[in-house]
């Protein structure tokens, strides 16, 4: 079984900018994507076992998908440039899908530096999707063949640089689950991740920003938005209650959604 990073990341010039960054071992096999925005040549490289793809272009399920489709590996690993690994990530990684042969997706911790961790999910084992909205992309592990073999894609229009600006990672992982793939958690650290006061968009306590979150909630899962919304106003009510009423939260949900539903009503 050989691991591979995706690595994700943007306006960057050399392969072993991207690899020592991210503490990565010759030996370990790397994909980076990298979209080019500022006036970068756009080459493709190949160094030892590592490649870097550029294109023109920007999104991160772009780049994601781009990943997926050029991917080697066994299992692959999804990476951000504001990461690095720990030694014998890779070990890790195969001894958890020795140990759990019928995982589609792993999950593992990706810690914060300087931060205490606490770990949304207390306990190894399969997830079902509600579970599956605690994770984030970089702590995600998954069998190439699996996800070719479903067609699975991630959503483009969702996520850094598209037209919602997140939830990429959740919508990928309901539509894995849907197709009938197994998503497992295993509480070991593989990363650890920097500088993560850093974002790329607005997540302030806005109607735009839970139209959008209505709308990702719909495309996660249209028979039960209404549900995702819902438990929402109830539990973040510490997150809005400053800016906004539970009832202003859940109307803009239910607009953004209904929105979304109307534009993709022939899909």
């Amino acid at each position: 079984m050989k691991c591979e990073i995706l690595a994700s990341v943007m306006n960057q010039k050399r392969v072993n900018e991207t690899v020592d960054r991210l503490k990565i071992a010759d030996d370990d096999k790397c994909l980076i994507i990298n979209q080019v925005t500022e006036k970068l040549e756009s080459k493709d490289i190949r160094e030892g076992n590592h490649r870097f793809f550029s294109y023109k272009e920007k999104g991160l399920s772009k780049s994601r998908n781009h990943a997926l489709d050029n991917a080697e590996g066994d299992v692959c690993l999804i990476a951000d440039d504001d990461m690095f690994y720990v030694k014998n990530y890779a070990t890790t990684i195969k001894q958890a899908y020795k140990k759990h042969p019928d995982a589609d997706i792993i999950a593992f911790i990706v810690d914060r530096e300087g931060k205490e961790y606490t770990p949304k999910i207390k306990e190894e084992g399969e997830l079902n999707s509600i579970m599956t909205m605690k994770l984030s992309s970089v702590q995600l592990s998954f069998k190439r063949e699996s996800i070719e073999r479903k067609g699975l894609r991630f959503d483009e229009e969702f996520g850094a640089g598209a037209k919602y600006p997140w939830g990429e990672e959740n919508i990928f992982l309901f539509d894995c689950i849907r197709a009938g793939l197994k998503v497992y958690y295993v509480p070991v650290k593989i990363a650890t991740l920097l500088d993560m006061d850093k974002t790329s968009w607005d997540r302030g306590n806005t109607p735009k920003h839970f139209e959008q979150q209505g709308a990702i909630y719909y495309r996660m899962s249209p028979s039960f938005w209404r549900v995702l919304t819902l438990q929402f106003v109830l539990r973040k009510r510490k997150i809005y209650s400053r800016d906004m009423s539970g009832i202003s939260v859940y109307q803009a949900m239910v607009r953004g959604a209904k929105k979304y539903k109307r534009e993709h009503k022939n899909v």
